[in-house]
């Protein structure tokens, strides 16, 4: 009886100062180095443009990913080579998902901007208020 592949999580944090098009190819890169390695992407999330807990190379924010995937674990010495030495990749970690895991979380939705703290203190919300 064979096992089934194994189930990884990708979180993936790029940096916002490359361009648009160097991110998606960055991703495009990362789901043809699965799909090629005999791996399957089972869910691609982005979380979007978040601040960052601390300076990481003069960057203050990324765009953080989260792709889960199936695949050998020789998928992973390659997928670490490639982001390595990508430019863009701020941080990545791979991460091995234990049968019983819950699933991940869904991405936050986006939050409205809130009053200014003057503008609340007044009672000044905007013109339409």
């Amino acid at each position: 009886m064979t096992k089934p592949p194994l189930i990884y999580d990708l979180m993936l944090m790029l940096s916002t100062n490359v361009e648009p098009d160097q991110r998606a190819k960055i991703l495009a890169d990362v789901e043809s180095a699965i799909s090629s390695g005999g791996g399957k992407v089972e869910r691609n999330d982005d979380w979007g443009t978040r601040p960052l807990a601390y300076e990481i190379n003069h960057e203050t924010e990324g765009e953080y990913h989260l792709l889960q995937f199936a695949g050998p674990a020789t998928l992973l010495e390659t997928l670490t080579h490639n982001l390595h030495i990508a430019d863009g990749v701020i941080r990545f970690r791979i991460i091995k998902v234990l049968p019983g895991t819950p699933p991940p979380p869904d991405p936050r939705p986006a939050v409205a901007a809130a009053p200014s703290p003057a503008a609340a203190a007044t009672g000044e919300y905007g013109a339409g208020d």
